[in-house]
Parts: structure tokens; C-alpha cells; sequence
């Protein structure tokens, strides 16, 4: 065979296999696009192949969980206004020793005592011992609304108060102007100057440990 023939048909089957291989990517390339386009975009495929009844069920779990994170960073800041407790706290821990005509004020004494500076517990302490409402509120709690014992005018020698949260605060305010004030804080302190028995405030102390156990 000569030469310059050889080199021919050498050409002729070179020519002849790249066209083969660029017919056989040509149609790999279209393949991969019917499946990857046209297979992937469609619904029923979609949705009844690539995406589970459990995925879709995972995927709402943790969107739920999201949510519920969110609404807890939602949650109000916990405010202590004493002896590590919020006002509502406090409020109920001198409502489980209040009782008789004093019975759910306790969050009056926590108000008052919490602006004024004066301790609460020993506020409801003082109130509890002076009117009796352990049992049945004094007379003096009753038609005067006057649950400390406060010296005035009205009811005799005693202040008298138009309302129960008007004596209320009246008797805390009387206990900072003339104790809290002068640095007497305690029962203890108070004892000489409030009343002229000597174990007012062993008596008044034991209140305040029931209110603490409560």
C-alpha cells in the first residue's frame, strides 16, 4: 500500500472516531439534562421521590423549635425586689400569714414596704401581733383601719384611717419616719421606743419566722 494512501484512511479514521465521541457526549450531555432538568423540576418526581414524609416532618419539627426558642427569649426579666424574690413572690409569701380582715393584702404591704425602704416581713410581723388578726382583728383594725397601734386623732387616742390600704400605709410610713430613719431596723431596736413590754420583740419575731417558713 502506499504511502500517501495509508495516511488517508489513518486520517479518515481518526476523523471518523472524534465524531464518534463528540455524537456519544452530545448525547450523555443531553441525558444528563433530561435528567437533571427535566426529572428534577418535575412535581410529581419532586415531590414523590426527593422529598420524604419524614424529611417534611423533621423540617416542621425544628421550625416548631425555632419558634418556641424565640418566645422564650420573649420571656419578661425576672425582677427581685427582696430577699431574693420578685414582687409576686413576695406578695404571696405575706399572704400565707395574713389572715382575718388583713387576708390578701399582701401585696399592699409589699408595695408600700419595697417604696418606703422598710422591711416588709417585719411591717406584716408588727400588724399581725398588734391587731390580733391571727384569730380576729382588734377593734381598733376594724373600725379604725388602724393596724399598728399608731398614737393620733379619730379613734380615741389612736389615728383612724379611712381605708384598710390607707392604714396600711400610714403604719409603714410611721415606722420609717420615726424608727427606719433613725437607723433602728429591727424589733430588737425598735422594743424601747414602740412598746413599753419588754418581749414585744421576741413576740414580733416569731411572726417573722413563720412568715420565712411559709
Amino acid at each position: 500500500m502506499k504511502p500517501r494512501l495509508t495516511k488517508t484512511i489513518m486520517a479518515s479514521l481518526l476523523t471518523l472516531g472524534l465524531l464518534t465521541n463528540l455524537l456519544y457526549y452530545s448525547k450523555v450531555g443531553e441525558k444528563e439534562k433530561l435528567v437533571y432538568m427535566d426529572q428534577l423540576y418535575d412535581p410529581a418526581i419532586y415531590q414523590g421521590d426527593l422529598v420524604s414524609d419524614d424529611l417534611v416532618e423533621t423540617l416542621v419539627k425544628e421550625e416548631k423549635i425555632e419558634e418556641e426558642k424565640e418566645v422564650e427569649k420573649e420571656e419578661p426579666e425576672r425582677v427581685v425586689v427582696y430577699d431574693n424574690m420578685t414582687m409576686e413572690e413576695l406578695t404571696n409569701k405575706l399572704n400565707s400569714i395574713l389572715s382575718s380582715d388583713l387576708a390578701g393584702m399582701g401585696n399592699i404591704y409589699a408595695k408600700y414596704a419595697i417604696e418606703l425602704g422598710v422591711d416588709p416581713y417585719l411591717a406584716v410581723a408588727i400588724s399581725m401581733h398588734e391587731t390580733g388578726c391571727t384569730w380576729q382583728c382588734s377593734y381598733l383594725a376594724k373600725e379604725c383601719n388602724n393596724i399598728g397601734g399608731q398614737k393620733g386623732t379619730g379613734c380615741g387616742e389612736y389615728q383612724a384611717y379611712p381605708s384598710l390600704e390607707e392604714g396600711i400605709y400610714g403604719f409603714i410610713l410611721n415606722i420609717k419616719n420615726k424608727y427606719v430613719d433613725y437607723g433602728l431596723l429591727t424589733a430588737e431596736d425598735m422594743n424601747p421606743k414602740y412598746a413599753e413590754d419588754p418581749l414585744w420583740a421576741s413576740k414580733v419575731n416569731k411572726y417573722i419566722e413563720k412568715i420565712k417558713n411559709n
